[in-house]
């Protein structure tokens, strides 16, 4: 009797998981860009969340969150009520670089937060003052040789993708420099067309105002194979450093304990949103290649992620104070 109610109970409580799971959501879906206005992250998140609201018949309200290399973000995300009404568009320094390089986190990533579906990825371009008499990559290398610690250079913040990139390269070409961490890709890109900082790795259309009014100009391309969309641009890997690949990539997440019907609920819509055409072309402009997928493999392409680049880490070192 005992057991027939067990299965009774299991069985109602199933049923009543879906049913609430299918009524999501009945009230507006927060998304917080762990990154500023304008920045690469914000646009992706009002690309998507713009169709989303459609689908969703509900607000979708985004709101950033910037700071601490993404973790102040992520952490309202790892901390907010799991209901999945609460998204965080993550990427890699909070998410797969940070376990490695800070002592203590205000959030456990693999703990505290669930992938839900990659959105984008996009690599770095090494952009210079475009008044720097560098015009190729072992130029820009030279310069920067010449200069000593007196050369400094922006990233989009401590423990991102555009951080450690620079970090990687600085460690392969053998240059010194001295970084200089900013609150996002607008700000950093300005630092450096100002003349404050002389070098930042971070993605191209974060740029492209700055590319546009002749004040930046691009060095080299962090892919392994020369981009569609900067096709003219040569990689860091045929300039002279064989190997040398670093992609920037962003994705859904929400706090652990999200029902699995939720999570699965928008993986599948923002799976649909990024299979429209429109939007696909939107983010190709902007230089991204799509993602999509289900949430079991963002999990093992994060972990795979974290597995490379905390190697790398270790080797050159990075160690931040959180």
């Amino acid at each position: 009797m005992k057991k027939k109610q067990l299965a009774t109970f299991l069985l109602a409580s199933l049923l009543a998981a879906g049913a609430w799971a299918q009524a999501w959501p009945s009230k507006p879906v927060r998304v917080i860009v762990p990154a500023p206005a304008g920045s690469s992250l914000d646009l992706i998140a009002r690309t998507l969340a713009d169709r989303l609201r459609v689908m969703w018949k509900q607000p979708v309200v985004i709101e950033t969150k910037a700071g601490a290399g993404g973790l102040i973000g992520m952490e309202a995300v790892a901390k907010a009520p799991h209901d999945g009404y609460t998204l965080g568009v993550g990427f890699n320094g909070p998410i797969a670089f940070g376990p490695y390089m800070y002592a203590r986190m205000p959030y456990e990533p693999s703990r505290d937060l669930v992938p839900i579906v990659l959105t984008t990825s996009q690599p770095n371009v090494l952009a210079v003052r475009a008044d720097n008499p560098a015009n190729t990559l072992p130029e820009f290398v030279e310069w920067a040789k010449k200069r000593g610690n007196s050369f400094s250079y922006a990233s989009v913040g401590a423990g991102s993708s555009s951080h450690l990139t620079m970090e990687l390269f600085r460690s392969v070409a053998h240059i010194e420099a001295v970084h200089v961490p900013y609150s996002g890709s607008p700000p950093a890109g300005l630092s450096l067309a100002a003349g404050d900082t002389q070098a930042l790795f971070t993605v191209a259309p974060a740029l492209l105002p700055l590319i546009q009014g002749q004040r930046v100009k691009l060095i080299a391309v962090t892919s392994a194979k020369r981009s569609e969309l900067m096709k003219e641009l040569p990689t860091v890997a045929e300039s002279g450093y064989p190997g040398f690949e670093s992609l920037a990539w962003n994705g859904f997440f929400t706090a652990a304990g999200t029902p699995h019907d939720v999570v699965q609920r928008i993986n599948a819509d923002v799976n649909a949103v990024l299979r429209e055409p429109a939007v696909r072309e939107l983010l190709a402009n902007q230089g991204l290649a799509v993602g999509g997928g289900s949430p079991e493999e963002f999990k093992a392409f994060i972990d795979s992620e974290g597995r490379k680049w905390g190697a790398i880490i270790a080797k050159v070192g990075i160690r931040l104070d959180q």
